[in-house]
C-alpha cells in the first residue's frame, strides 16, 4: 500500500505547560552552547597566511558539548540533544553564518519553546503521549493510538499553548475522480474555479484591523496576540474546507503562479498576505499526494486577456490597471461574453492540460 509521510498536531493540556517551558529552556542552553562553541573555532588562525573558515561537525559539537549537558540540560532525551545540535548545523549551513542568533529564554526577546526529538522519543501509552519517562495528555482529535510516531517536536505559540507535532505514514487513498480544474488566484475573490466556484475575500484581517488597532494602542498584548491568533485560525479553517472540497471532487488540480513574495512589495502587500494564497497552494499539494490527484502550478501570463472560447487575445480584452475594474468583456472576435476570473480559471486549466498531454 502507497503511504505518504503527514504531520499531525495536537494542542497539549495547559497543565504541563510549565514543565515543557523548562524542557525547552534546557534546549536553549544546548542551542546557545552549540553556537558559542561553533562560532568560537569557525575561524581557525593558520601562522604566515592568516584565518581560515573552519566547518565544525554535528557530531563533534556534540562530544565536545558532552559535559556540559548534566549541568545545563538534565532532563532532556539524548535524541532532544542531538537533534538540537543537527538543527543548528543544518541553520549554519543554510544561512553560510558562523554564529546564528541567540535563544533567549525570558524578556521581550523570548524565543518561543521548541523540544525536538527523533524517532522513538515519543510514543502513545495510555492516552497519553511519553516523552522521556514523562506524559502529557493531550486534545486527540486524529486518534493517536492508531499511528506509529516518527521524528517530531513539541512546539509553542505565542499565546503560551503547547502543541505536540509529529510525523506519521498515512495510507494515499485514491478519489476515483477524472475531471479538472483550474484555478485563478486574485483578491476580488481569494480563488475562483474554471466551474465557477469561488473562495470568497473573508478578508480576516482587514475587519478586524480597527480592533486590532485598538488594542495595539492600549498597549493590551494579550489581545493583540488572541486577535493575531484568531485570524491565523479563521483563514486557515477557510481554506482547509475549500481546498479539502477541491481535491475531492476532481482528478486534476491546475493553479496559475501568481507570486505572494513580488506583490507584497505593492501597494497591496495588507490584501495580499491576507488571501493566503501560500497557504492555499500548500495545502492542495498535499492534499492531492493524499488523494492521487494530479497537482500542477502553471504560467498564468495572459490568462485574464486571452479569450477561454477562442484563444486569442482580442482588442476588447481588459487591459492596465485601468481594466482592473473591469468584471466582464465580451470577445470581439467570436463575440463569447465572459467572467473575468472564470476565464481566466479555464485558461489557466487549458495550459494545464496542454502541459500534461505531452
Amino acid at each position: 500500500m502507497e503511504t505518504q509521510t503527514k504531520t499531525l498536531s495536537v494542542r497539549i493540556r495547559d497543565k504541563h505547560a510549565k514543565r515543557l517551558r523548562q524542557l525547552a529552556f534546557e534546549v536553549n542552553q544546548v542551542w546557545n552552547a552549540a553556537n558559542a562553541e561553533s562560532a568560537e573555532f569557525s575561524r581557525i588562525p593558520i601562522p604566515g597566511v592568516g584565518w581560515i573558515n573552519g566547518e565544525t561537525s554535528a557530531f563533534a559539537l556534540q562530544k565536545s558539548l558532552q559535559p556540559m549537558r548534566a549541568e545545563r540540560a538534565p532532563h532532556l532525551h539524548s535524541h532532544t540533544y542531538q537533534e538540537v545540535i543537527a538543527e543548528h548545523g543544518k541553520k549554519r549551513r543554510q544561512f553560510k553564518q558562523d554564529k546564528l542568533r541567540w535563544r533567549c529564554s525570558g524578556g521581550s526577546k523570548r524565543a518561543l519553546g521548541w523540544i525536538p526529538f527523533k524517532v522513538g522519543s515519543a510514543v502513545w501509552k495510555n492516552g497519553q503521549v511519553r516523552y522521556h519517562g514523562q506524559f502529557f495528555k493531550v486534545w486527540d482529535s486524529y486518534g493517536l493510538s492508531q499511528y506509529d510516531f516518527r521524528s517530531g517536536c513539541f512546539s509553542e505559540d505565542a499565546r503560551g499553548r503547547w502543541y505536540f507535532n509529529v510525523a506519521v505514514s498515512v495510507p494515499i487513498r485514491h478519489n476515483g475522480q477524472t475531471s479538472a480544474i483550474g484555478i485563478d488566484l486574485g483578491l476580488k475573490d481569494y480563488a475562483t474555479c474554471s466551474d465557477g466556484v469561488r473562495l470568497d475575500a473573508s478578508q480576516f484581517y482587514r475587519n478586524a484591523e480597527e480592533t486590532l488597532a485598538k488594542a495595539q494602542r492600549a498597549g493590551n498584548t494579550k489581545q493583540v496576540r488572541n486577535l493575531h491568533a484568531k485570524i491565523k485560525n479563521r483563514r486557515k479553517d477557510s481554506i482547509h474546507k475549500f481546498s479539502s472540497k477541491i481535491v475531492q471532487s476532481h482528478g486534476m488540480i491546475v493553479v496559475g503562479d501568481v507570486s505572494s513574495a513580488k506583490l507584497v512589495k505593492t501597494k497591496m502587500a495588507k490584501s495580499v498576505l491576507d488571501a493566503g494564497w501560500f497557504m492555499l497552494k500548500t495545502q492542495l499539494t498535499y492534499k492531492a499526494i493524499g488523494q492521487s490527484v494530479v497537482f500542477a502550478e502553471v504560467n498564468e501570463a495572459y490568462s485574464t486577456q486571452t479569450c477561454s472560447c477562442c484563444g486569442t487575445i482580442p482588442d476588447s480584452r481588459p487591459q492596465g490597471l485601468s481594466g482592473l475594474g473591469v468584471r466582464h468583456w465580451v470577445c470581439s472576435d467570436c463575440g463569447a461574453t465572459h467572467d473575468r476570473d472564470i476565464n481566466a480559471a479555464q485558461n489557466i486549466l487549458n495550459v494545464g492540460l496542454g502541459c500534461q498531454s505531452r
